[in-house]
């Protein structure tokens, strides 16, 4: 059964590292078209796992997006929290 438990988990931090990846491909994407300087200090700093959505206690909800596609990336000058593309 733990071992069940632990297989998983593992898909679970394995799609949520995947998530992350590609949101945080197209955020350094999107400043350096933007002109911020992304350089090679910045991007050795990032990972996948650092964000407080990340979920360790084993429950997630996996729903399909509304569109093909990514969401909307936030805009880094605005301080509404609810400006990332969902509803509620």
């Amino acid at each position: 059964m733990n071992k069940t438990k632990l297989g998983a988990l593992g898909l679970a931090l394995n799609a949520v590292v995947l998530f992350n990846s590609l949101y945080i491909d197209a955020a350094v994407k999107q400043l350096a078209a933007d002109g911020f300087p992304v350089t090679d200090e910045l991007l050795t700093r990032l990972s996948p796992l650092q964000y407080d959505h990340v979920n360790f206690l084993g429950r997630y909800a996996f729903t399909r997006p509304p569109a093909p596609g990514l969401r909307q990336l936030r805009d880094p000058h605005s301080d509404d929290e609810a400006a990332d593309g969902e509803d509620g």
